[in-house]
């Protein structure tokens, strides 16, 4: 393990380990001591870190609010506060999400279907822009407090950037804003369609946000409303398990998908 502090390879494992159990080192170069968790986003977390994933992982796939992750844990003798799982949320969140995007490049389909669907934060109606493929997999997700030419530009362009594809047919609900957006940020060669009834992928795919979304009651804070809600698609995508026409998957096999992927995002996190 290289040092923290001078990023040097010359390091040594000490004997022990610390109060809660992680691996301490020393550095020959600068001399100075460290364990795992030094200079992560877990440095000084009292929790081990499987436990602070899952109550990450189930915050973003459950419905759950602060204090019940917070009272599910103490009745198995883990003791924390509501603040502790916002502040690990807030910390582990973007890394997980950003994870998860950078293993999408290229996947997208090249047929989007685009939309927006309102969320209340702070008392006030924001604007979730959202983009799947054909197939219904995730191209992007943007929170924007208007819902205009900006947010509709910003939206396609955040959307090629992040799947580093080019579209050839592009579906929206014909709202007056996207035939520029489109022309100037994808090409005037793409498709657009206008079609509320072709888009019905998209608008069934907005159920799943509404319904986390609703129980929580409204965001009160938009920075954090984006955080969440761009994660939460990201790990919903990413579990989501793909079926085709005229394909049988055995329960034995989603269930062994599922274990995989959700070590995959543990992953992430030990590594933060």
């Amino acid at each position: 393990m290289n040092c923290p502090h001078c990023h040097s390879s010359a390091t040594t494992e000490r004997e022990g380990r610390t109060v809660h159990g992680f691996r301490r080192f020393r550095c020959r170069d600068c001399g100075r001591r460290f364990n795992e968790r030094t200079g992560t986003a877990l440095n000084r977390v009292q929790v081990p870190t499987d436990i602070v994933f899952l109550v990450v992982f189930w915050r973003l796939r459950y419905k759950l609010s602060l204090r019940d992750l917070a009272e599910m844990f103490l009745i198995r003798g883990i003791v924390f506060t509501h603040e502790a799982v916002r502040d690990w949320e807030a910390k582990l969140v973007p890394m997980l999400a950003e994870g998860l995007r950078k293993r999408r490049a290229g996947k997208a389909g090249r047929c989007w279907h685009v939309d927006e669907t309102y969320l209340k934060i702070a008392g006030k109606w924001c604007y979730l822009y959202r983009a799947i493929d054909r197939d219904g997999n995730l191209v992007d997700v943007y929170l924007s407090k208007s819902r205009d030419m900006a947010a509709a530009k910003a939206f396609l362009r955040s959307a090629r950037s992040v799947t580093q594809v080019e579209p050839e047919q592009v579906t929206t609900d014909g709202h007056t804003s996207y035939p520029r957006a489109i022309a100037e940020e994808l090409g005037t060669d793409v498709d657009h369609r206008t079609s509320q009834y072709k888009n019905n992928v998209i608008e069934q795919s907005h159920r799943s946000i509404k319904v986390r979304y609703r129980p929580m009651r409204g965001f009160k804070n938009f920075d954090a409303a984006h955080r969440f809600c761009r994660a939460f698609d990201e790990v919903r995508n990413f579990l989501r398990s793909a079926s085709y026409i005229n394909q049988n998957v055995s329960l034995a096999r989603r269930r062994t998908i599922q274990v995989q992927r959700v070590a995959a995002l543990r992953d992430l996190i030990s590594v933060a």
